[in-house]
C-alpha cells in the first residue's frame, strides 16, 4: 500500500510538471517577463493581429513588461529589446542567422539557409556582406543621383504644398534597392512599376493574410498573392541567368553568383533582400525625415555637422563614417 502511495504521488508530480512544461500558456520565453502564448500553435500571433500591427503589439509589450520582454511567434520564443542601450549590449557580430530573414523565408515557403549548419551559415553571411558592401561602393553615385532627383522635385513644390512622404520615399527605396540588388534592368520605370505592383501584393499578405489566417479563407486573395509571387520569382530567375552569362561584378546578385549557391537559392535570397530591403529603407527614411521635421534644434545641429564634415564637397562613402 505504501509503495502504491509513493508511486501515485510521484506520478502526479511528474504529470503536473510535464503539463506545466509542455503546455505553452504556462511558461514564458527563457524565463524573461512577457506575454504567455494565447494559443499552443500560433503563440501570440492573434494578439499581434488584435493590436493592428507588430509595432503596436511591441509597444504594449514593453509598456507592460519593461525594456526586455518576451512573446511567442508561433511556437518560437522571441525576446524583444525595447531600448538602444539593451540592443548595444546584445549585438553579436558573429551571429550567423537572422530571425527576420528566417521568418520571411518560412512565410514564403523557402528552405535555403533555414536549416543550414554553422559553417554554411558563416559562409553565407560573408557572401552577403561582401555582396552588399561591393554593391554600395560601386553604385553610391547612383544613390546620390536618385536622391538628388527627388530633392529637386520637392524643391520645385510651393511651400504650402503637401508632400506625400510615404509614397515618394517608398518609390525612392524601390528604385534604389532594385538597382543596387539586381542591376540596370530596373533603370526602366516600367520594370520598377511592375516590381512594385507584385511587391505590394506579396508584402500586404505576408503582413496580414498569413497572421490572421484570412488569406486561406479567400480564394481570390490567395490567387492574387500566388500570381504575384510566381511573377516575381520568374523575373528574378531570368535575371539571375542573365547576370550569370554577363559575368558582371557591380550589384548584389553578382556577388551571390560568385558563391556555390544554386540559381534557386540566389533567387530566394534576392526575393527576401528586395522585399524587405525596400520596406526597411523606405521606413527608415520616412521616420528620419518625420522626426527631423518636428525639431528645428536637431535640424540646426545636423546642418552644422554636415557643414563641418563636408564643407562644399559632395557626400562620399568615406565621409559618411565621419557623420555622427
Amino acid at each position: 500500500m505504501l509503495d502504491f502511495a509513493i508511486f501515485a504521488v510521484t506520478f502526479v508530480i511528474i504529470l503536473v510538471g510535464a503539463v506545466l512544461y509542455l503546455y505553452p500558456s504556462s511558461r514564458r520565453a527563457s524565463g524573461i517577463p512577457g506575454f504567455n502564448p494565447a494559443d499552443e500553435k500560433d503563440g501570440n500571433l492573434q494578439d499581434i493581429v488584435n493590436r493592428g500591427s507588430l509595432h503596436e503589439f511591441l509597444v504594449s509589450l514593453h509598456q507592460e513588461f519593461g525594456s526586455v520582454a518576451s512573446f511567442w511567434f508561433g511556437s518560437r520564443p522571441v525576446v524583444s529589446l525595447g531600448c538602444v542601450e539593451q540592443l548595444r549590449q546584445h549585438i553579436n557580430p558573429n551571429h550567423t542567422t537572422d530571425s527576420f530573414e528566417t521568418m520571411l523565408k518560412s512565410l514564403l515557403g523557402y528552405q535555403s539557409g533555414i536549416q543550414s549548419g554553422v559553417s554554411e551559415a558563416v559562409m553565407r553571411k560573408k557572401v552577403y556582406e561582401t555582396a552588399i558592401n561591393n554593391s554600395v561602393k560601386n553604385n553610391f553615385p547612383l544613390v546620390l543621383k536618385l536622391v538628388e532627383e527627388l530633392v529637386g522635385k520637392w524643391s520645385s513644390f510651393p511651400d504650402d504644398q503637401h508632400i506625400p512622404l510615404c509614397a515618394h520615399l517608398l518609390g525612392l527605396a524601390m528604385k534604389t534597392v532594385t538597382q543596387l540588388a539586381l542591376g540596370e534592368r530596373f533603370k526602366d520605370d516600367t520594370a520598377v512599376i511592375s516590381f512594385r505592383k507584385n511587391h505590394d501584393a506579396i508584402w500586404s499578405e505576408i503582413g496580414k493574410g498569413y497572421l490572421d489566417g484570412s488569406l486561406e479563407k479567400s480564394a481570390s486573395r490567395k490567387g492574387h498573392y500566388e500570381k504575384a509571387l510566381s511573377e516575381m520569382e520568374a523575373v528574378l530567375l531570368s535575371l539571375v541567368k542573365e547576370r550569370k552569362a554577363q559575368r558582371k561584378q557591380t550589384v548584389f546578385v553578382d556577388g551571390l553568383l560568385q558563391s556555390s549557391l544554386t540559381e534557386r537559392q540566389i533567387m530566394e535570397d534576392c526575393m527576401v533582400f528586395t522585399l524587405a530591403g525596400c520596406v526597411i529603407a523606405a521606413n527608415l527614411c520616412i521616420w528620419a525625415l518625420h522626426f527631423l521635421s518636428t525639431s528645428e534644434e536637431v535640424q540646426d545641429k545636423l546642418y552644422q555637422e554636415l557643414e563641418e564634415v563636408l564643407g562644399s564637397e559632395p557626400l562620399s562613402l568615406d565621409k559618411i563614417s565621419q557623420l555622427r
